[in-house]
């Protein structure tokens, strides 16, 4: 299926991103929008565009500001933009910004939009920290109160259980158990080994180091001068451990399961500041004001399983879906990216790519095929770069477009994970 449904075909124009760093790091004084607009900026300026092209602006994030909501709406809000774009913000927790961009594709495709960006940011060491029900309810009850006594007497109800504050958790909300505990189980179902997994980390690392070096990955962030005495420059992403090694990573505790576990912070992405976006348009559109595409979206599919089972499968079962629609197999993929929320997800995903029970879960005969390892996140993954739940999806479409064309690839294959039992997949093809 190379076109949508009434034969406008969706190109992706140019992406960028800000750095990725750990949190409470060198972004800790920067929110999730000023990470938005410090990519969109940069987007605008590389692709040379004019912001009264930009029709419409759709923002992923996981944790909102809880004072403004709409990322996307605040980030459009930018002086080269004009005031009448619209934006509005997604959630689909990892893949957040890839259900901006897919979302831009239908408009795109529907014919509604012409021009559009699309992405996502997340500040993780900005989370909001929430007060006890207890306190909230007696500072709702001294705001109501109409004299000085009843607001002293509503406060005097606090107790100091309710002074203690409450964090977001990385958890399911309908089952309790956390992401990494989820991955730990998936390690188990599936006999993935520790050794596994900590190669697996090492090679994300090692590529990752390797395509900094050569100015790939470099080549598609925006150095961030930071606030607020704007005498530092970041340039590259933080997480990457050039240095480390299998003997370092296997020396490392479990985290999840101390006593028989395999999942390490290690062999897991870390909590991630970072802001990443995507030019979108017609292919029309694209044409007539002369930008040669990175690619095409040929395909996509979102899938969805029970949280409580293996929470992050989800795209083992969209993978083979998009692949349908885009009327192709694995086998014609010249480059694989897959979101690495854990070395055990990634090779748990590996595994039910081959497997026929999830085939047929998928609705088809035949499993996705194996993954040729030399065509897999061949400059690392989030292992390394980093995990912006917000942003990856965008990062991993600018990544492998990138890439497909210093190969000169015509397929690429993108998969993300997602909580709550959630699934991605997209084909982006190039005209070669």
């Amino acid at each position: 299926m190379p076109t949508f449904g009434n034969g406008r075909r969706v190109a992706v124009v140019a992406g960028v991103r800000t750095p990725f760093a750990r949190s409470g790091t060198v972004f800790k004084s920067l929110s999730a929008i000023e990470l938005g607009k410090l990519c969109v900026n940069e987007l605008l300026q590389r692709s040379n565009l004019s912001g009264t092209e930009v029709e419409a602006l759709i923002f992923g994030t996981v944790v909102p500001n809880v004072l403004a909501p709409n990322i996307a709406r605040e980030v459009s809000l930018m002086p080269m933009l004009p005031k009448g774009v619209q934006a509005y913000s997604v959630s689909r927790a990892c893949a957040s910004a890839n259900q901006a961009i897919t979302d831009a594709a239908d408009q795109i495709a529907l014919g509604h939009h012409d021009v559009i960006i699309a992405g996502g940011a997340e500040s993780l060491s900005n989370v909001p920290v929430l007060h006890s029900r207890g306190f909230a309810d007696a500072l709702l009850a001294a705001s109501r109160a109409k004299s000085l006594t009843g607001r002293i007497g509503a406060l005097s109800r606090i107790r100091p259980r309710d002074l203690v504050p409450i964090t977001p958790a990385i958890a399911e909300p309908t089952t309790g158990e956390t992401m990494g505990e989820s991955a730990e189980k998936m390690a188990k179902i599936n006999d993935i080994s520790r050794e596994d997994q900590d190669h697996f980390a090492l090679r994300s690392h090692r590529l990752a180091a390797a395509g900094t070096a050569d100015g790939r990955l470099t080549a598609e962030i925006s150095p961030v001068l930071v606030p607020p005495q704007y005498d530092t420059v970041v340039k590259t992403d933080n997480g990457i451990r050039e240095d480390t090694s299998y003997e370092k990573l296997a020396a490392l505790k479990p985290v999840f399961d101390r006593r028989y576990g395999s999942v390490t912070a290690g062999n897991s992405s870390p909590l991630t500041d970072g802001g990443a976006c995507v030019l979108l348009m017609s292919e029309a559109k694209a044409k007539s004001l002369g930008y040669e595409p990175l690619g095409y979206i040929k395909s996509y599919a979102y899938s969805a399983l029970d949280p409580g089972e293996q929470l992050l499968m989800g795209p083992v079962l969209a993978a083979p879906v998009a692949l349908h629609r885009a009327g192709l197999t694995l086998a014609d993929m010249d480059l694989v990216e897959m979101h690495e929320a854990f070395a055990a997800q990634v090779l748990c995903n590996l595994k039910g790519f081959e497997s026929v029970e999830w085939a047929h879960r998928a609705g088809f005969e035949d499993p996705v095929g194996e993954v040729d390892r030399a065509r897999l996140n061949v400059m690392g993954g989030s292992i390394a770069l980093g995990h912006p739940f917000g942003a990856t999806g965008a990062r991993i479409t600018t990544t492998l477009l990138n890439e497909m064309g210093r190969r000169d690839a015509q397929y690429g294959l993108m998969t993300v994970c997602a909580a709550g039992g959630l699934g991605f997949a997209m084909v982006l093809e190039r005209d070669v």
